[in-house]
């Protein structure tokens, strides 16, 4: 007998004895070995196509791979392309992120200047004496200490006046006149300052007043009486609502003359002084408001 080869289930063959029996197959005996062959034919060609389908699975899990590198660069970005495998203007769908917000335009308001509170009384309201404009016992300029001496104030602006100047002052309405000396090595000299209600004022006093409108030197606190009859150097400016003056001299009585330097740098030192003050007490009053 042939044995039979592949599948489960056919039928069991005993060894022949007692309680054996042949199967019974219809009226003709089946050809084993055709059979045989038939199935293992069908084995193989089934083997062959799962063979053949996972090689075509893996030729287009190949093919996926390859469109991805060749889409992707290195870091994962889309690679350089030709302009003509970019898409049409119009294929590129529109932005919906709506308008970007827009803001109103700002300024910052222009700073204040300090001028404009020190030329109108209006404004230029904060205190004011001999003792604010020129404060402590002495003063240094460059390499020149000097020492500060008697202070005054009046509204009787003439009063302290010498020359022409008293007359010039009460036509221009001055309403204060506060002065200050200062001295060194011999050499004294004496500050007024003019107050007026507006910067017009100050300026007409400034323009009207001449060779002869001099401040009445300041004596006491330790300087003697000077330029009371001998020549002096004398000088006139104004800065806002302010006309400043100065006198200078020597404390023994000798005349100045154009050759006396020191006596010109005293009055010079002074004058500078006395405008850098005014335009501080402008600077503080218009920061002040600033910080309001």
């Amino acid at each position: 007998m042939r044995p039979m080869s592949f599948g489960q289930g056919g039928p069991q063959w005993g060894s022949g004895g007692s309680g054996s029996q042949q199967p019974q197959w219809g009226s003709q005996t089946p050809d084993w070995a055709a059979l045989a062959e038939a199935s293992e034919s069908r084995n193989r060609r089934r083997r062959w196509l799962m063979v053949g389908g996972g090689a075509l699975a893996t030729v287009a899990i190949g093919a996926a791979v390859a469109v991805a590198v060749v889409s992707t660069d290195g870091n994962g970005q889309a690679a350089n392309r030709p302009a003509s495998d970019l898409p049409a203007t119009s294929d590129i769908p529109p932005d919906t992120t709506g308008p970007e917000p827009s803001f109103a335009e700002t300024s910052a308001p222009p700073p204040l200047d300090p001028k404009d509170f020190i030329s109108n009384v209006k404004k230029d309201t904060a205190p004011l004496s001999p003792d604010t404009l020129f404060p402590g016992s002495r003063l240094t300029m460059g390499e020149s200490r000097y020492e500060k001496g008697k202070t005054a104030s009046t509204k009787d602006c003439a009063s302290a006046a010498q020359g022409t100047l008293g007359t010039v002052l009460t036509k221009n309405d001055c309403t204060r006149l506060m002065r200050v000396t200062y001295s060194l090595d011999g050499v004294a000299v004496t500050v007024g300052v003019a107050v007026f209600d507006t910067e017009a004022q100050a300026t007409k006093t400034k323009k009207d007043a001449d060779d002869k409108s001099v401040v009445q030197a300041l004596s006491g606190d330790g300087v003697p009486a000077f330029c009371s009859s001998a020549v002096c150097r004398s000088t006139t400016n104004s800065y806002g609502r302010y006309a400043y003056f100065t006198v200078a001299g020597f404390t023994n009585g000798k005349d100045v003359t154009q050759k006396d330097t020191k006596v010109f740098a005293t009055g010079d030192d002074l004058g500078e002084f006395t405008f850098r003050q005014i335009r501080r007490r402008g600077e503080a009053q218009a920061s002040a408001a600033a910080n309001e």
